[in-house]
């Protein structure tokens, strides 16, 4: 191999935190990939938050003193924490994507961290709404980022990739988790940890910079309105401009958000419940089954950069409750190989929502319509776990209702068919296309 040879095969090298599994790297400029990284360390930390409460939802539970009919609603109420984010998120089409970025992370460590402090269940709860607030502000903002700022070739690798290196937080949560006997003040010694984004806030503030698209749109704009136009316009424009298209983008998240919060929330409390397993079981299920399974976040992009995201994203919705059911009802030796599908139809389809909430519209409120998404995930994720507390009598298991509503994401994947297709095109045509929902694909 010549020299120049080796300098171009160092260069298309990944960097030390792509793991090899994850794939290579496509042609994308070092400086975006450096900018991915970085906002990928934020939702490491998001994904640990999450990661917690599903894994030690027993034990906070016995903490706390929760009944597990109780469980769907304590659930369903944190999920509502995503609510005030869409009051948030939109000062990102105003004072910018780096701001709204920087500001949440502040908020979700200073509340994951005060979590592990809670006396009673509604100090809980409220300081866990308050986190996922933050949480879902931060992770709008860093998928609006990504989808700025790479090129629309490996738009769909780069909205994955940011999705599968957050999910090692997942892991990160699991690690500690198969501990928690053992950790001085048990569950809450894991929320602790939630102060490090604090500790990163340097680093972050060096090396995420504001978008170029969101520049130039301001520049074009002229000066910044005042802060009740700057806030209320992205929102009116959504609105406005494509109804259907935001519609059908928000039936999308709440449908699929209900079926993989029902499916996915409780399935620590279950297997330690039904099948008498131990933490340190489940962390070696969820961990090593996992990180296979998490192989759908970059899978799915790349293969919608590839296919489209249409027919990737309705063969993943539709996947996703046949998996679960099967989970749900199986016995305990086979649920470690229908973890890594289940996982990778889950992450898959997460990806292709994220891709559409910010492909589908302009850059003047696309920071509004990645909030909408996740308002409308929330609220479909605390629907889906009130049904099944609803559902569930006093005294009775809740795998029963948990099983019908997993099929909530089939009616996502069917809708996705309905969205005009984004795969490898310029983010400026895309928004230029007709405002009807079932616009035809190009």
């Amino acid at each position: 191999m010549t020299g120049a040879a080796a300098r171009d095969a160092a260069k298309r090298a990944n960097p030390w935190w792509i793991p090899p599994f994850l794939g290579r790297v496509p042609d994308v400029p070092e400086p975006q990939v450096q900018t991915l990284g970085v906002v990928a360390l934020a939702l490491l930390f998001e994904n640990y938050d999450q990661a917690m409460l599903s894994a030690a939802l027993k034990q906070i539970a016995e903490g706390l003193g929760v009944a597990e009919s109780d469980l769907g609603s304590l659930l369903g109420y944190v999920r509502l924490g995503a609510v005030p984010a869409f009051l948030l998120i939109p000062f990102g089409d105003w004072i910018g994507r780096r701001r709204l970025f920087l500001t949440s992370v502040i908020g979700l460590s200073l509340a994951t961290f005060a979590s592990g402090f809670a006396a009673t269940t509604l100090q809980f709860v409220v300081l866990q709404m308050l986190s996922r607030t933050f949480m879902v502000t931060c992770s709008a903002a860093a998928f609006v980022i990504i989808t700025e700022e790479l090129p629309r070739q490996h738009r769909g690798w780069g909205i994955g990739i940011l999705g599968a290196l957050g999910s090692f937080g997942h892991g990160l949560g699991l690690l500690l988790f198969a501990a928690i006997d053992v950790l001085p003040y048990g569950w809450r010694a894991m929320y602790v940890v939630g102060l490090t984004p604090l500790l990163l806030l340097p680093r972050f503030r060096r090396r995420v910079g504001e978008t170029d698209r969101f520049r130039r749109g301001r520049a074009a704009r002229g000066a910044a309105p005042g802060w009740a136009a700057g806030w209320g316009a992205p929102l009116v424009r959504l609105v406005r401009a494509h109804p259907l298209r935001a519609l059908t983008v928000g039936l999308i998240g709440a449908l699929a958000s209900a079926g993989h919060g029902a499916g996915f929330s409780f399935a620590a409390y279950y297997v330690q419940a039904e099948h008498g397993w131990t933490p340190s079981q489940f962390t070696a299920m969820a961990f090593v089954a996992g990180m296979a399974g998490i192989v759908g976040h970059p899978f799915a992009g790349r293969v919608a950069d590839r296919r489209g995201r249409r027919p990737v994203g309705f063969l993943l919705f539709g996947a996703y409750p046949l998996l679960a059911v099967a989970f749900y009802h199986g016995p305990g030796w086979v649920l470690p190989f229908l973890w890594i599908p289940l996982i990778f139809a889950l992450t898959g389809g997460i990806t292709i929502g994220r891709a559409l909430s910010t492909e589908l519209f302009p850059t003047s409120y696309r920071g509004t319509s990645a909030g909408w998404l996740q308002l409308t995930d929330a609220l479909g994720a605390a629907a889906g776990l009130f049904l099944v507390s609803w559902g569930t009598a006093a005294g009775s298991s809740n795998t029963p209702m948990i099983t019908w509503v997993v099929f909530a994401t089939l009616g996502a994947g069917l809708l996705v068919l309905m969205l005009p297709e984004t795969g490898r095109r310029e983010l400026e045509d895309i928004s230029a296309d007709p405002p009807a929902s079932a616009a035809p694909a190009r």
